[in-house]
């Protein structure tokens, strides 16, 4: 924890953050709307646009440095935490946001497709995810008292509807969502909240994703990477403590936080030992004519789009 005063609910004064894959797009808007909350930051990316950013981040007055390398090497992590608690005293928010696409269709898929996005995604999360609990852990038993701790993970709607295009992304959302999950459970003791958001913004990874749309009052694109940081901002406040092992979707002019799954019928066999013509008699007619599109998938979600900008991957 920054050794710095208390922040208020509506600050980020005195904290310090770590952002990855943050000097372009969602990462450098997450880092910037951070900054300007008042927190410092340390800036990840794996070229020189990381210098970049932190040069911005100390134009609005607010502590910034760059730290560049691959988050999918696990000592990053180590790396990061290290640059944070050395450059500013502590560490008290993580936002993982590096990533890559590799997109194939699942019979055209490589092993290095594969590798690639499950590395930089679900290995970077992880990486960075367990450096800071080490350290949030360590500096909790020290104190014997709670830290502040904040996670923000990148998800997506991927997961949700398992894009049939990206195998490998979605698996990997998928993973990072399951990560969250076990990380606001393994270590709201120690004072950490972990959220997880799948955001729809126009940056250079997605240009081909969104078509024109309009452009909202104010002179903001309906699907600036800024929407989305607002909402990271604000997971990573004080203001955010209630909120825990969440996950939104966020774009344009909403913020929507998903249900969890629910059952939709429990069968139970008649003896306790199911028989294959038991399970026959009972799965075969709930199928029956059943809408191809209704399975675990989320399709509905997509309904939450009035941007129109969506072109379907």
């Amino acid at each position: 924890m920054s050794a710095t005063n208390t922040p208020s609910a509506s600050t980020l004064e005195g904290r310090t953050a770590v952002v990855t894959g943050a000097g372009a797009g969602l990462g450098r808007a997450e880092a910037l709307a951070l900054a300007g909350l008042g927190a410092n930051v340390v800036v990840n990316d794996i070229g020189p646009a990381a210098d970049d950013v932190a040069a911005e981040i100390k134009e609005l007055g607010s502590g910034a440095v760059a730290v560049t390398g691959d988050v999918g090497d696990w000592s990053m992590g180590d790396r990061l935490v290290q640059a944070a608690v050395e450059s500013f005293g502590g560490l008290d928010i993580v936002v993982n946001n590096a990533g890559v696409l590799r997109d194939k269709m699942l019979f055209n898929l490589s092993e290095s497709d594969w590798d690639d996005v499950i590395r930089i995604h679900l290995k970077g999360h992880a990486g960075l995810s367990r450096a800071a609990a080490v350290h949030w852990r360590t500096a909790s038993k020290a104190s014997g008292t709670q830290v502040y701790g904040r996670v923000v993970n990148t998800s997506s709607e991927a997961f949700l509807f398992g894009a049939p295009g990206q195998p490998n992304y979605s698996a990997a959302k998928a993973g990072i969502t399951a990560l969250t999950l076990a990380t606001a459970q393994g270590l709201a003791r120690y004072g950490v909240r972990a959220n997880a958001i799948c955001p729809r913004a126009r940056t250079a990874m997605t240009a081909e994703a969104f078509g024109e749309g309009d452009t909202a009052p104010g002179g903001l694109d309906i699907m600036a990477p800024e929407r989305v940081a607002t909402l990271v901002a604000h997971l990573a406040s004080p203001a955010a403590d209630k909120i825990n092992g969440q996950v939104f979707v966020v774009y344009g002019d909403m913020v929507a936080l998903l249900a969890p799954p629910t059952v939709e019928k429990k069968f139970t066999a008649a003896d306790g030992t199911f028989t294959p013509e038991e399970l026959d008699g009972l799965l075969t007619p709930h199928f029956e004519g059943r809408d191809p599109y209704r399975g675990f998938a989320a399709y509905s979600v997509a309904g939450l789009d009035t941007t129109g900008t969506q072109r379907q991957r």
